[in-house]
């Protein structure tokens, strides 16, 4: 099932043409209003989801490093061992991978993960994100649904 590759690529390149594009059209922490609840607003997230350790010290970098690499290997293994009618586990491991990897390709550039879209209630935020983050959450909410499915039994 190597073969839905293709999907992880497809996020790699919209995720790292979208964070290219926010870090020469935005100016870093100002807001551009795009409808009532959504901002593009550019941050360097140096921390994981939600900027967990983002005030670490800089270890965090390498550390969150090497563990996206690291889930990245398992994530091609076990694409590679599924069997050819588990399309849906396919599409979901390959947008888990990609984002994990577009997000690893700013930790090790930049030091910091690229994050600039921002929704909002109020005077509340979701905290910024970007498109491998949208991967990312997608993949494994189809992960989930996969393994709440039940088994299907081989046909003779």
């Amino acid at each position: 099932m190597l073969k839905w590759l293709w999907v992880s690529g497809v996020v790699i390149v919209l995720d790292q043409l979208t964070k290219l594009w926010a870090g020469s059209a935005l100016s870093y922490a100002e807001p551009m209003p795009v409808i009532p609840f959504f901002n593009l607003t550019l941050l360097h997230n140096t921390g994981a989801a939600f900027s967990f350790l983002s005030t670490a010290g800089g270890w965090q970098r390498w550390f969150f490093a090497l563990t996206a690499v690291v889930v990245s290997a398992i994530l091609l293994a076990w694409l590679k061992r599924l069997k050819p009618g588990q399309m849906w586990l396919a599409l979901a491991l390959a947008l888990v991978l990609g984002g994990a990897l577009g997000n690893v390709i700013d930790r090790l550039y930049f030091g910091y993960v690229i994050d600039f879209l921002d929704f909002y209630y109020n005077n509340w935020h979701w905290p910024a994100f970007n498109v491998a983050d949208m991967a990312i959450s997608v993949g494994a909410v189809m992960l989930i649904i996969d393994s709440l499915r039940p088994e299907r039994k081989p046909e003779s």
